[in-house]
Order: structure tokens, then C-alpha cells, then sequence
């Protein structure tokens, strides 16, 4: 399976799924069955023959995941075969939380280090902070401890307890804590504030069992202190349940118009949801943020949106996923999900991009740098359809944004700082964090007054050589030091006030959003056509 595909199906919990718990039965296979049945015999053959001939042990598990894989792979791009573990973590997603300490950690100089405790977490109540160090679990050593074995180690049921050992930067001595495990939120809605008196933004990345409530609150937190338009971001939401789509979508609309429906194979099969009527609201500008990996319920919220003339939709094409899959849990408590219908938006539009190509070319589709310009040499062979207000929009691929605004192409060298596992961004912030903390009283106060100097940006250089990451080619880094000071800011931010601090400090130097907040006229032409 391409490294694409994996990430689009096991590390974001993408899929809009019907979840059935129920056993899988060979069906009547209709007038092909005897063909079918065949085929399972040649199967028992294979398996047999390569049992007992096969040069090496057979770790069948694996042979047979893959069959299953490959067989599924030839439906189509979302149909798939999950294995038990991975299920497992996929459904963690999901359901919204586990039962643990609640830090988000990486693996860094051989030790478990804090990125950030979860706020509310029993982690953020024992006062862990970003860049520490665990250095022991249960008086082990945790040195050079696999991220599995963390899992292992520090999740556990809500009310036991685990005893650690803390490395902290700005501390001589590690100490010991007894943390309680609890419950932990995995949210939605990864940031959420103010960007200025009158702009809301709402960061989502998933559509979990929680999303709806996460998004209302949020709007309702964003509405007290003042907003009348509101950047909300899908980028990189690859998806969840259709039904929180739905009522995600529900939360920006006062009508009982249709927001998706669905169709599949059998007849009766179509399904309409629609907007309560009774939830949203309508008074505010709203731009809607997409790229690429926008899919699935992001399409469905982003296309309502567009169709309904709600919004303006920004950024590039999204995905293009517009297929309905169902889940079977199996007698091993492995799954299988079958795609069993199709969604289209309110104007009709399949979003649903070709996939007749094979899987591989589906997936690598998406890294193609070129692929807004090829998108929009073909729009004029591409479905066209009208908005409630007779705008034309486009089918046959992604929702395609009112306006394209590239995501900004960084160097090769501000790449190599920013994505390299030693996360030297993170241990530099965290460092600096340590020695100015105590000089920043609050965190709006180093938000609006901090900056990053040049001579820190120097040290920043000369740590990234000290780590190996080098040579550092200045003059091909230049036009990227303005994001590459946002982006130290942000870490330090994190270090001090936590990832939502991050956030906003990232967000602050974001092309796209920069652009988004440009175009807060177009959008609130909007209002007045649905006032009208």
C-alpha cells in the first residue's frame, strides 16, 4: 500500500462510514456464484500448496492482509481491509478519546519528550510542561523506548496511576510525579480564537463522535467576544462520519434546505439529510478554507456551503472522495469496509474524482505540483451545475474554491529545518522558552509584542549546524526567514502557553489565511442574497 494512501486512510481516520457491528456471512452469489465459489476453491489451492511447499515459514497473516488488500484494492480506492491494531487506532479517533495521561509526546534523543500536555489532561493538572523529558516509567529507564511501548506503558484504565520520572530543562535535578489516568478528549477543533476585533477562526481536523458539539461551542466562545466573520479551516480534515458533517454543516445555516444526500446500488437506497432550520446561524461572513487533503465530510461541508451560497470556499481543489463506505466488524475483530453508495451535494455534483486509473496514480495524483494548473485545463470537459443563486460550480473532481490561493512553496532549505526528526525547532523554542518565560506576563502581551531578534536567529542556526542539520545555504532561505521566525515564535509560544499559543502564533504567518482575510467583502455579499 503507498505511503499516500496510508496516511490518507490509517493515520486520519478519513472515511465517511456506516459503522455495523455485525458478523460477515458469504451471501447467495446470484447467477455468478458457482464462478465465485471456484474461485475460492483455487484460493484453498494456493494456500495449501504454498503451506506446504514454500521455501520459508509463512507468516500467513501477512500474506493473507495483503490478498485481502489487493482484492479489495481492485473495487476501488476506499474499500478496504483493516487489520485488528490498526482498527483500533482508527476507532480511537473516532470515538473522540482513550484512557491515559493525555500528553502529545515524540521520541527525541532517545527519550520520551512532552510536545504538549492535553489541557485538562491529568498530565496538564500534574504541571508537565513542553520539552520535558521522561526519563523513567515505573523507576525503568525509558531511554530509547519505542513509541508502542509508551502506549503500552502510560495508557491504562481511568484511576490507576503511573509513576514517572521528569527531565526539565530550567531544573537541576529530575524529579518524580504520580500521575491519576482519566479519560482524554482527542479534539476536533485543534485551535479556535480571535484574529482580530471582528475575525473568528476555527481550525477542525477531524469528524469524530464530538465534532458537532466542539464546532457550536467554539462559534459560541468566538460570537461572546465579538465575531462577525469567521475563517474556518478544513485543510488536511480528510474526514469522519457523515452524520457529524452534517451537523457541523447545520451550524451555519437558518434553513431546512439539503445539505448532502446519498444513492447506492439498491433500490430505496437514497438517503436526505437536511439543515434543522432550528440550529445555525446566518449573520456573519464566512470563508471556508480547503486544500487538497480537504475530503470526504470536508467536502460535504465545504460543497452545502458552496451550493447554498453561504460562503466563499478558498484555497485549492479539495480531494475529490465522494463515496460511502460501510464497516463490518469480522469474527477476528478485524473490518472490512465496502463502499455502498455514492454523495452528492446540493446542487447534484458527484464529488467523487476518476479513479479508473489504479489506485497508485489515485494517490499520487495528489503530490502532482501541477495538479491545480491540469485541474483547471480541464474544467471546461467537467460537469457544470448551479448554486441556489445560479453561480456555476463544477463536478467530476473536488469541490473547486471560488478562489484559488496556492498553499506557499517553501525551500528546500526552510524544509529541512522544519521537518527533520530531531525537531530542532521545537528543542530550540523550548530552550529559549525557559530563559524568557518569566518576562512575559501574559500571552496575548508576547503575541502582539514579541519577535524573534536576529541575533536568536543566529543561534537558531548555529544549533541546527550543532545537530547535524547542515550546511545551511542562506541565500536559498531568504525569502523564507520572515515564516521561519513565525514559526520559532510559535514554538516558543508552545513552550510557555501551550499548543493553542502555538497555533495562533502559526497561523498569524499563514499565506493562506493572510489571503482568506482579504475577502471578507465577497463573502458578505452572501448574506444578502440569503437575507434577500
Amino acid at each position: 500500500m503507498s505511503h499516500l494512501k496510508k496516511r490518507f486512510i490509517f493515520f486520519t481516520a478519513t472515511l465517511i462510514v456506516f459503522f455495523v457491528g455485525v458478523s460477515f456471512v458469504i451471501p447467495a452469489l446470484s447467477s455468478r456464484s458457482s464462478e465465485i465459489y471456484e474461485k475460492i476453491k483455487t484460493l484453498n489451492q494456493i494456500i495449501s500448496i504454498v503451506n506446504e511447499n514454500y521455501v520459508e515459514p509463512v507468516d500467513w497473516d501477512e500474506v493473507l492482509d495483503g490478498a485481502f488488500h489487493g482484492m479489495l484494492e481492485k473495487l476501488d480506492p476506499h474499500s478496504s481491509y483493516i487489520p485488528k491494531k490498526q482498527l483500533e487506532a482508527i476507532s480511537e479517533q473516532f470515538h473522540g478519546k482513550f484512557e491515559g495521561i493525555g500528553i502529545e509526546f515524540d521520541i527525541l534523543g532517545g527519550y520520551i519528550t512532552v510536545i504538549s500536555p492535553i489541557v485538562g489532561s491529568p498530565s496538564d493538572r500534574a504541571g508537565l510542561q513542553p520539552g520535558d523529558q521522561i526519563i523513567e516509567i515505573e523507576y525503568e529507564s525509558a531511554y530509547k523506548i519505542t513509541k508502542e511501548e509508551v502506549f503500552e506503558k502510560l495508557r491504562g484504565p481511568k484511576g490507576s496511576s503511573v509513576n514517572i520520572t521528569v527531565s526539565r530543562i530550567a531544573d537541576k535535578k529530575p524529579f518524580e510525579v504520580e500521575i491519576i489516568r482519566d479519560e482524554i478528549p482527542i479534539y476536533s477543533v485543534t485551535s479556535s480564537f480571535m484574529l482580530d476585533h471582528e475575525t473568528g477562526y476555527i481550525q477542525l481536523r477531524r469528524f469524530s463522535s464530538t465534532t458537532s458539539q466542539e464546532v457550536s461551542d467554539a462559534l459560541n466562545q468566538l460570537r461572546g467576544e465579538g465575531m462577525t466573520q469567521l475563517i474556518f479551516d478544513l485543510r488536511t480534515n480528510s474526514g469522519g462520519y457523515l452524520e457529524q458533517a452534517v451537523d457541523v454543516t447545520d451550524n451555519f445555516f437558518v434553513s431546512s434546505d439539503t445539505i448532502v444526500y446519498t444513492e447506492g446500488r439498491r433500490s430505496g437506497s437514497r438517503k436526505v439529510y437536511r439543515a434543522s432550520s432550528r440550529k445555525g446561524d446566518e449573520d456573519y461572513a464566512l470563508v471556508v478554507l480547503i486544500d487538497r487533503w480537504s475530503a470526504s465530510a470536508s467536502e460535504i461541508v465545504a460543497g452545502a456551503i458552496q451550493d447554498l451560497d453561504r460562503g466563499l470556499i478558498v484555497g485549492e481543489t479539495s480531494f475529490g472522495k465522494g463515496l460511502v463506505q460501510q464497516q463490518w466488524i469480522l469474527n477476528d475483530d478485524s473490518a472490512l469496509r465496502v463502499t455502498i453508495g455514492r454523495y452528492y451535494t446540493p446542487s447534484g455534483r458527484l464529488i467523487q474524482r476518476p479513479y479508473g486509473d489504479g489506485t497508485h496514480e489515485y494517490y499520487r495524483e495528489l503530490a502532482d505540483e501541477n495538479r491545480e494548473a491540469r485541474l483547471d485545463s480541464l474544467i471546461t470537459d467537467r460537469p457544470r451545475y448551479k448554486t441556489k443563486s445560479g453561480r456555476e460550480v463544477y463536478g467530476g473532481g473536488g469541490i473547486t474554491p471560488d478562489v484559488f490561493v496556492a498553499l506557499e512553496n517553501r525551500s528546500p532549505e526552510v524544509r529541512k529545518l522544519l521537518r527533520n526528526e530531531k525537531r530542532i525547532t521545537f528543542n530550540w523554542g523550548t530552550e529559549i522558552a525557559s530563559d524568557i518565560r518569566s518576562d512575559w506576563l501574559s500571552e496575548s502581551a508576547f503575541i502582539e509584542g514579541y519577535h524573534v531578534s536576529e541575533d536568536q536567529l543566529s543561534s537558531f542556526f548555529d544549533y541546527a549546524i550543532q545537530e547535524g542539520v547542515s550546511p545551511i545555504n542562506n541565500e536559498e532561505l531568504e525569502k523564507d526567514i520572515p515564516y521561519l521566525k513565525v514559526v520559532l515564535k510559535a514554538e516558543i509560544a508552545g513552550a510557555i502557553w501551550g499548543r493553542g499559543a502555538y497555533f495562533q502564533v502559526l497561523v498569524s504567518g499563514d499565506s493562506q489565511v493572510m489571503e482568506a482575510r482579504k475577502l471578507f467583502g465577497r463573502a458578505r455579499a452572501f448574506l444578502t442574497i440569503n437575507s434577500g
